[in-house]
């Protein structure tokens, strides 16, 4: 069925607007408030599903509005930090005539002061997230440089040993400075398995379901 004459007429104007170099700016910030919406439902409500369902008490309502609302909270604040970011950018680079290194910086630093600032569970894991990343990275350009001596051999297994022995040690004799969704997951791998009563609750279910 073929759109209406009107719709077509809107469609053609529509586009002959996005390929205008002049709004290039403008329309890059609604695209990038676009992807950062769809990309932050993407990854947070597997996530949010999965650890809802698993380790979370409660109605099956009150689980899928748990996970609607750590999905909205994840989306809408990378939306918004995408946004101010990309803003933040062109506008250093239209006051200065030219792009810095500095201002991809300053525009990131004053997006996540203004989006990320709240100490609530969803922006503590992107923080978590990013920041491991960010170690890897620092680590890899300080080599680049020539800051640091690269490596004779692989230092992957190291940090490996290194980070698993502290988190373990943290888990059993500082539990509380832990995000409580990797407690959560490492009272159910380390804990939970030292309790059964039955085959029911060895190998079918981690705990024994009440009697009725």
């Amino acid at each position: 069925m073929a759109a209406p004459p009107q719709l077509r007429t809107l469609i053609l104007a529509v586009n002959a607007l996005l390929r205008k170099r002049r709004y290039h700016a403008a329309l890059a910030l609604l695209k990038g408030f676009r992807n950062g919406a769809v990309y932050g439902a993407k990854i947070r409500a597997p996530h949010a599903l999965v650890m809802t369902f698993l380790f979370r008490n409660g109605s099956l309502w009150e689980k899928l509005r748990a996970v609607l609302q750590a999905t909205y909270i994840h989306s809408r604040n990378l939306a918004c930090f995408v946004f101010t970011y990309k803003g933040l950018c062109a506008l250093q680079s239209r006051i200065q005539g030219k792009t810095y290194q500095v201002h991809s910086f300053l525009a990131a630093f004053l997006g996540g002061l203004l989006v990320f600032r709240e100490n609530n569970n969803i922006n503590s894991q992107v923080n978590m997230y990013v920041l491991s990343r960010v170690l890897f990275a620092l680590s890899r350009l300080a080599v680049e440089k020539g800051y640091i001596p690269e490596p004779k051999w692989d230092p992957f297994p190291v940090v490996t040993a290194v980070v698993w022995g502290l988190v373990l040690w943290l888990f059993e004799y500082h539990r509380p400075t832990l995000q409580p969704s990797l407690q959560s997951s490492m009272t159910y791998l380390y804990e939970d398995s030292n309790v059964w009563h039955d085959i029911s609750d060895f190998l079918i279910y981690n705990k024994s379901r009440p009697s009725k």
